[in-house]
């Protein structure tokens, strides 16, 4: 029997570019797996083509990122940033862009559509049907499962956002959950059946994060070699509760007022989502709590700097209130530095708890305050839980991940035209 190869990839990331840096807007870890495991299937044999919307009229029509691996953007409203609620109304000119860029090549030029986020998978949906290839979506958050967990003034996800992603999820050939606990999500909340979810870790770029000198990143950095550092990395809005350390810490300075010479809070990110409404939370709350003096603000940082912040930190704190999985946490574990995590989600997944790091139930406060005080306190448990970070990030590679990823992109094909398919040769 024949059987037909992976050759070309159509991944779909329609409201944010793999190009903008992680950490603000709408730019995070879907970003970074996008990117990540589009270069590790370049060097399986596969070319992945990314569709984005053009946010900027400099943009060329086709951008390459690495061998075997560009980024198409497609004019699909202003050439600006559009709010997420907005994206919506320009779902049938980003379609008729991803579709129109088909129609200059000879028929069957895409094996596979990877589709990422739920607007995505309403496109990838119809140029699915279009083509006749299978359609691999990956959620990467849900809003039911957001709207189970929110936080405190958050807003809940609207009801066409749900529908959409239930449409997605009847349609899609694979769904491709991050965790186990995600899939259990998509079956318990979406009615996925369970022959359509695979599980698929994200991973980490183990040549980029990876343990080195935490003297030398805090110099590098402008970080006090005596400092307490607790970090936290990530987009500022209520969903990741970057709050939550800052009342935490506050917390920890009233109980032993003289950790204040030395104690550090470092937020590396910027505003995003609900977060835009409000740019300077975190300058406010500073003042509120009376710990301006101990805060340090740090806008977005490329890879090889955001490296330094976590070999200087102490812990790298994670109290979302919901993750897919958590990049953040397995990015600090690589480079050496131990994570308190709210054990949430995919967070269960990437923090061993007692070996690589803390999970925290809850966002209290006063919980956060009891088990970051332990980091900065305890040194050789510290020590111990660093050398655990250590060995559990290092299980996770981005290799690993386009491996597997060829395996489900190989059961979609076989799913929609029932017929075997090789994964490569």
């Amino acid at each position: 029997m024949r059987r037909r190869r992976v050759n070309r990839v159509a991944t779909i990331s329609m409201h944010t570019s793999p190009l903008d840096q992680p950490g603000t807007g709408d730019a995070g870890g879907m970003n970074v797996y996008i990117v990540e495991s589009a270069k590790r299937l370049a060097e399986l044999g596969v070319e992945v083509e990314i569709f984005t919307r053009q946010t900027g009229s400099a943009l060329p029509p086709v951008a390459e990122i690495a061998p075997g691996v560009s980024v198409r953007h497609v004019t699909a409203g202003p050439y600006e940033e559009l709010d997420r609620a907005d994206m919506p109304g320009q779902l049938c000119a980003f379609l008729s862009g991803v579709l129109r860029t088909e129609a200059m090549y000879d028929p069957g030029r895409y094996d596979v559509i990877h589709s990422h986020y739920w607007l995505s998978g309403q496109v990838g949906w119809l140029a699915k049907e279009r083509w006749g290839v299978p359609l691999v979506h990956t959620m990467h958050t849900m809003a039911k499962v957001k709207n189970l967990l929110l936080a405190a003034g958050d807003r809940p996800e609207p009801p066409a956002r749900v529908l959409g992603e239930e449409q997605v999820v009847e349609v899609a050939d694979r769904l491709v959950a991050n965790t186990s606990d995600e899939a259990r999500e998509l079956k318990d909340l979406y009615g996925a059946p369970d022959d359509r979810v695979a599980v698929v870790n994200p991973g980490v770029n183990l040549t980029v994060f990876q343990p080195a000198s935490q003297g030398a990143a805090r110099r590098r950095l402008g970080v006090r070699q005596d400092a307490h550092l607790l970090l936290f990395v990530g987009r500022i809005q209520p969903l990741k509760a970057p709050d939550v350390l800052l009342r935490a810490a506050a917390r920890m300075l009233i109980e032993d007022p003289s950790l204040r010479s030395r104690l550090v809070v470092a937020c590396v990110g910027g505003p995003s989502g609900n977060g835009l409404a409000r740019p300077d939370v975190l300058v406010d709350l500073a003042a509120e709590l009376g710990i301006a003096d101990v805060v340090r603000l740090v806008p977005p940082a490329p890879q090889e700097e955001l490296a330094d912040w976590y070999r200087a930190a102490d812990v790298t704190v994670v109290p979302s209130y919901s993750e897919s999985f958590g990049l953040v946490a397995l990015e600090s574990q690589a480079c050496g530095t131990p994570v308190a995590a709210a054990s949430v989600g995919g967070l269960r997944t990437a923090v061993r708890d007692g070996v690589s790091g803390l999970l925290v139930d809850g966002h209290d406060p006063q919980d956060w305050a009891l088990a970051l005080r332990r980091f900065v306190t305890a040194p050789r448990w510290r020590d111990g839980l660093a050398s655990g970070a250590r060995a559990h990030a290092a299980a996770f590679g981005w290799q690993s991940t386009a491996s597997r990823l060829m395996e489900v992109y190989a059961g979609a094909l076989a799913h929609l035209h029932r017929m075997p398919v090789a994964v490569n040769s």
